[in-house]
């Protein structure tokens, strides 16, 4: 009994129960209102897109467990006998030194609160970011994170760097190579049926012809563009809507003109 008493009343293990109290009660603490806002979430306001309704609460998610971390710390800190007051007194001396370590984390601060009352872009979207094209999977206060389309890989972007991002619409630009032997006239009307027949993919939402774009030594392009139904999905489109070429151009008997090579016999 008397080890248990000694056990109990030694100031190491009251410290080490409250600190696990504390740490407790805030991680329960951010599962409540992390469960109130995931509820908020699947709800679609009615002066909100359902899109922005989930990046805004995302962030509150955020920024809630980043102020509960410091809470919790400077709790348990207090509980260890660490003078909390005279620590955030000395903040403001510190604070200046810190400032300069951290400018780049307050750019990307500031910017995540612009891209969400700006509308920059939303949770959904899809953007480009030099090669990297993907929809946005979450927006924190630091970080935008997007999902590459091509490898499938999760890029961060710093917030401070949405001058550098571009919306993608999901438009898709694909030129038809016809050989110079068929006529204008001929290659416009299976140009007109290669629209009809992309136009009827599940994938595409809306498809154009454009006219003649380039001419190359072995052929004339033309070019149309489809806009996907999912800009997510805009390789598997464009590979659907080159198959209906390939089958079309095969269909009338004409071939996809390639590079020749002519080899001269001196003797």
């Amino acid at each position: 009994m008397d080890f248990i008493k000694h056990f109990i009343e030694n100031v190491w293990v009251q410290r080490g129960f409250w600190s696990i109290v504390v740490i407790l009660f805030s991680l329960l603490l951010y599962r409540v209102v992390a469960g109130v806002l995931t509820k908020k979430e699947k709800k679609t306001p009615k002066l909100m897109s359902s899109k922005k309704n989930r990046t805004i609460i995302r962030m509150l998610k955020s920024v809630i467990a980043g102020a509960l971390s410091i809470v919790t710390v400077l709790m348990v800190l207090q509980i260890y006998g660490v003078n909390v007051n005279s620590m955030l007194a000395g903040v403001g001396i510190v604070s200046i030194v810190v400032g300069f370590a951290l400018q780049d984390s307050l750019k990307d601060i500031i910017r995540g609160f612009v891209i969400i009352s700006d509308n920059y872009y939303e949770i959904g979207d899809v953007i480009n970011y030099g090669s990297n094209v993907g929809p946005v999977i979450s927006i924190s206060l630091l970080t935008t994170k997007i999902q590459d389309i091509n490898t499938m890989n999760i890029v961060s972007i710093a917030n401070r760097n949405i001058d550098k991002v571009e919306m993608n619409p999901g438009y898709i630009y694909i030129p038809v190579p016809i050989p110079y032997k068929v006529k204008v006239e001929t290659a416009e009307a299976i140009m007109h049926e290669i629209i009809k027949k992309v136009s009827r993919l599940a994938a595409v939402k809306e498809a154009k012809y454009q006219g003649i774009n380039d001419l190359t030594p072995n052929s004339q392009n033309y070019q149309f563009y489809v806009i996907a139904e999912d800009p997510s999905n805009t390789l598997q489109t464009r590979r659907d809507c080159l198959k209906v070429i390939a089958e079309t151009l095969e269909a009338n008997k004409i071939e996809i003109p390639h590079n020749q090579l002519d080899v001269h016999d001196k003797k």
